[in-house]
């Protein structure tokens, strides 16, 4: 658009203003405002920039009027310019408004209207670019405020560009981008092609709007399903949870708010018909649809499925659970590379391990023997005793010091005076240990101040003292690494440096919390408000089973375990 002065046709200046604003999705006050925000510079640049020079177009008539506006000030007021105060435009001192204005007076102000002008090369131009930025600008403005709660959507969309992989996709009234990473696996696309999309990020940035696009997602594959199955739709049949390898295969949980209604075989369809259509808009991903339950257990077994599972052992206050599978199943339980337990970790949120009936058998009868030859040397007593105390659930020695003397009592073969006569030796083994942990606490220099550190215990602080720290500043002055170790790059290799604390395992969040106790022991930061813990009921809905996931697992042959729950997988249906 080319302004070439203000005495332009009126008509036409109003059509060119609904020209931009229709092309662009803007109001057109906006681009008349644009308009004469560049004429008000066009004017300034002519006139003066000490003038206050202001512009107003009627948007009814186009009728332009420029005007300057004078402001009476008084002789005595002065700005400081070094201290970066500026002095305003448009402002004249009163003994030289006296001189125009006869009625002059301090605060007045007088309007004078300005001739036309026509705008030279270098006017046009910073007019043009005023106008140019506005109308940018405002569209930016109205691209995201018509996305932003978009977001959840699935978008059909026109590929318009691919750039190192990222893929521009031309939505109507706006553009979207979705990045390499959230576009399926050897899918390619070329200009032209209509693809569909799901929207899961709309950010404001200085460039301008992004909407984030993927194909990837898992809300993708739940949103598809709502478009296919009309349970879904309708809310009858809710999608809990949904874990993706995209392209390759996905686990998706479904449950019914309707006892009449089987939810797995609402969304498989009519001979796989609706889980067919998802499968084909996915590119072939098998797809595993697997039953919700409230159980975590059974939900943990169902999203193993295909495998069977002969035990499940969790451990809660970790969020991690142990699975016995036959030992013919165990390839199957693990899938290609990890494929199905990694899968089944995202679906259901805790971390799986898993491992064979003959591999618990071996490590069961490990931990008997290991806990017998404890108990025999440090309770002094012959291998049978030491063998009924593990098979009463005894693990260690202050489990026997401290628990009720008539558990130990209740024990077949076992008497009070008995009972009484292990807890005292017990008792005594744990009191010398601990002697033994403050001598070498004490040669060490560890002071006792470290001890009243809740959290530091004897053997934490001898610990501490091989790692040279002795005192409570020493630990207020390490940071989370330093307890727990750290990886480093080496000559091109990944090297494990140890941790002052590492073979107490300490987690990030205990680690980080000891440190910090020092330090408010010190002084040096004050001690955190305590947290007031509300139960709150938790309603499950599509959204959070898609954004809400706890982060997956990796599989390990062990896992502490804290209570054993069995429970029978209902079967998947794989498409």
């Amino acid at each position: 658009m080319s302004l070439t002065g203000i005495s332009a046709n009126r008509l036409e200046l109003l059509q060119i203003a609904e020209a931009v604003a229709r092309e662009k999705s803007i109001d057109k006050e906006i681009v008349i405002e644009a308009i004469e925000e560049a004429i008000q510079k066009g004017a300034r640049s002519r006139y003066g920039a000490e003038h206050d020079i202001r512009v107003h177009i009627d948007p009814k008539t186009g009728e332009t009027t420029v005007k300057r506006v004078v402001t009476i000030v008084d002789d005595g007021v002065s700005w400081d310019v070094e201290a970066g105060e500026e002095e305003p435009v448009g402002i004249m001192r009163l003994s030289d408004a006296k001189r125009v204005y006869k009625d002059a007076a301090v605060g007045k102000t007088y309007e004078e209207i300005l001739p036309p002008f026509e705008f030279g090369r270098v006017q046009t131009q910073m007019a043009r670019q005023v106008v140019t930025g506005k109308v940018r600008e405002a569209e930016r403005e109205r691209q995201f405020e018509e996305f932003k709660d978009r977001v959840g959507e699935i978008v059909n969309g026109v590929v318009k560009r691919v750039e190192y992989g990222n893929t521009v996709v031309d939505l109507g009234r706006g553009e979207g981008i979705m990045r390499r990473d959230q576009s399926i696996p050897r899918e390619n696309f070329n200009i032209g092609d209509r693809i569909r999309c799901y929207i899961y990020d709309v950010r404001r940035e200085t460039k301008g709007p992004q909407i984030l696009l993927s194909r990837a997602h898992g809300g993708f594959m739940a949103k598809l399903f709502a478009q296919e199955v009309p349970e879904v739709y309708d809310g009858v049949i809710e999608i809990r949870a949904v874990a993706r390898d995209p392209g390759s295969r996905a686990k998706m949980a479904v449950v019914s708010n309707d006892s009449s209604i089987d939810p797995v075989g609402a969304c498989v369809g009519m001979r796989g018909s609706r889980v067919q259509a998802v499968v084909a808009e996915l590119q072939g991903e098998k797809i595993d649809i697997i039953q919700w339950s409230p159980d975590e257990a059974t939900f943990i077994v169902n999203g193993l499925a295909p495998a069977e599972v002969s035990k499940v052992v969790m451990d809660e206050e970790d969020e991690r659970v142990e699975v016995v599978v036959p030992d013919e199943q165990l390839s199957l339980a693990i899938g290609r590379r990890g494929q199905n337990v990694r899968l089944a970790s995202q679906l259901t949120g805790w971390q799986i391990d898993i491992m064979t009936e003959s591999q618990e058998s071996e490590r069961r009868q490990r931990e008997f023997s290991e806990r017998t030859q404890l108990f025999q040397e440090a309770l002094d007593v012959d291998e049978v005793i030491a063998q009924l105390l593990v098979t009463e659930g005894f693990a260690t020695v202050e489990d026997v010091a401290y628990v009720d003397a008539s558990e130990i009592a209740a024990i077949e073969g076992f008497d009070e005076d008995t009972g009484e006569e292990i807890q005292a030796r017990a008792r005594d083994f744990l009191e010398k240990i601990a002697a033994e942990y403050d001598s070498k606490r004490t040669a060490l220099g560890v002071e006792d101040a470290l001890l009243e550190i809740e959290g530091v215990t004897l053997p934490m602080a001898v610990a501490l003292g091989e790692g040279d720290v002795k005192s409570v500043e020493d630990l207020a002055g390490l940071i989370p690494d330093d307890l727990r170790g750290w990886f480093e790059t080496k000559d091109g290799e990944r090297v494990r440096e140890k941790g002052i604390l590492e073979s107490f395992n300490m987690d990030p969040a205990d680690a980080e919390a000891l440190i910090m106790r020092a330090r408010v022991a010190m002084g040096w930061v004050e001690a955190p408000e305590p947290v007031v813990e509300v139960e709150e009921e938790v309603e499950y809905n599509e959204a959070e089973a898609v954004f809400g996931q706890r982060p997956a697992a990796a599989v390990a042959p062990e896992a502490d375990a804290e209570a054993v729950a069995e429970a029978e997988p209902d079967q998947p249906t794989e498409a």
